[in-house]
């Protein structure tokens, strides 16, 4: 339904507004149900820039999500020995930063074994006196 205010000199049309509020206003909505209120564009299907790039880049990650349950034992380790030094632990941090920069293993994954690594790291050195 279009309102027509009417002032002397000229008409003046409005476009509807729908029960949600303007309809150039983002179509984003927040936890709590509120609309974002930058205008929102139609090539961006609806949303203000900053709710459109939110929305790309969580397909995004969606589209690449990561298989853990990949075996990447043999890239990883390469040859370990039983007791890790300080060298094989390097190159295995630097494998680990090859795999997840290149997209083969999530940040997540990675994190859990640079803290696995500290463990083993700290668990070679005798305790202080």
């Amino acid at each position: 339904m279009n309102t027509i205010s009417e002032t002397p000199s000229s008409k003046v049309t409005r476009p509807a507004v729908t029960p949600d509020g303007d309809p150039s206003r983002c179509h984003h909505r927040f936890a709590n149900g509120k609309r974002c209120r930058l205008p929102g564009s139609p090539s961006q299907l609806g949303l203000c820039f900053q709710h459109f790039t939110l929305s790309a880049a969580a397909n995004l990650s969606r589209q690449n999500a990561h298989d853990d349950a990949e075996d990447l034992t043999a890239e990883l380790l390469g040859h370990p020995s039983e007791s890790a030094s300080g060298l094989e632990i390097k190159r295995f941090l630097s494998r680990l930063l090859l795999l997840v920069t290149k997209g083969r293993i999530s940040s997540r994954r990675a994190a859990v074994l640079v803290n696995i690594t500290n463990q083993l790291r700290y668990s070679h050195i005798p305790p202080h006196r």
